[in-house]
């Protein structure tokens, strides 16, 4: 067990010491995206200075692995099988492909945002709204995705937290703490501020891609919940990782996912999940730099508690 950790009576006072319910107003289900004002946006696209992009999600792939045993479908509609081809005259004007796709975008693999619906706590979600305002006939009736359909453009800021620790990986059960953010921050020559998009890298998708999948029984790595207090104090807007964002196996009985349960229910902190750091990380440290713009466009999906996103780094 690691040290400082904080008892799970502490973390439970975390729903209200840390609370911002009726900061932006009795019915807001934009959350922590309302610190993302003009003024922030502007001040990021500055940061844009070669005009490199860099994709921050990982591939869809469509057959089942340990960590995706129910993975997302994909078939062809129409097909160029069959269709003329040379000199050959098709009796189609319009031959063309088609595809249909279905997911599950929660999960272990796909790079995918939690909107403001997606977790409750005793019985509510963001601001106080009834968990029963997202449900099986309706949908996602308050704290859809569809509130951020306008885009998340910020400032990120990455914590590479095995660089810093001088390791391959954090390893599954082990959470990343506080004093990471902080010695990233005196070593990176940055500070985490209002509006930013925090990522943190574990290194736990680089252990896959040497390593091959797990099971989700053998456990995770993310940011413990230790890190919330410092998350509420810097005002971070979205935190995202290379991994599903809390520690597996759970430390605590109740909650047992802090991070996405008090973000998201308590400070209406958006989650980006399983995102690809690993270009990211490599192009910070060329560049011995670790801010960059970050564009991210969740579908504007109807009564959903999330989108799969293909976020934007931007030097």
């Amino acid at each position: 067990m690691q040290a400082n950790i904080p008892t799970e009576e502490e973390v439970l006072g975390y729903f209200k010491s840390l609370s911002n319910w009726g900061r932006w107003g009795p019915d807001d289900m934009l959350g922590a995206l309302n610190l993302i004002t003009p003024d922030k946006v502007k001040r990021a696209i500055a940061l844009v200075q070669e005009g490199e992009r860099i994709s921050l999600s990982r591939t869809v792939h469509f057959e089942a692995s340990l960590d995706a045993p129910n993975p997302p479908v994909h078939f062809m509609v129409e097909s160029g099988e069959g269709w003329a081809s040379g000199d050959k005259v098709t009796d189609r004007a319009n031959a063309a492909a088609s595809d249909f796709f279905g997911m599950i975008f929660h999960g272990y693999t796909i790079t995918h945002v939690d909107s403001l619906a997606h977790f409750f706590w005793e019985g509510k979600t963001f601001n106080g709204k009834p968990a029963h305002m997202v449900s099986t006939s309706m949908g996602a009736t308050v704290g859809s995705v569809e509130e951020a359909k306008k885009g998340i453009m910020t400032r990120a800021v990455l914590v590479d937290v095995p660089m810093i620790r001088g390791i391959d990986w954090v390893e599954r059960g082990e959470g990343v703490m506080p004093e990471d953010i902080l010695a990233a921050e005196e070593r990176c020559g940055f500070r985490v501020g209002e509006g930013d998009v925090l990522l943190i890298r574990t290194g736990q998708l680089h252990r896959r891609n040497v390593e091959g999948p797990v099971d989700r029984s053998a456990g995770s790595t993310a940011c413990q919940a230790a890190c919330l207090p410092l998350f509420h104090e810097r005002d971070i807007a979205m935190l995202g990782s290379d991994t599903g964002n809390d520690v597996g196996p759970a430390q605590y009985v109740k909650p047992a996912s802090p991070i996405h349960q008090v973000s998201i229910t308590a400070m209406g902190i958006w989650i980006l999940d399983n995102a690809d750091l690993e270009e990211v990380a490599q192009a910070c440290r060329q560049r011995n730099r670790w801010e960059f713009l970050i564009s991210i466009g969740p579908l504007a999906l109807h009564n959903t508690t999330g989108s799969p996103v293909n976020p934007m780094a931007v030097f």
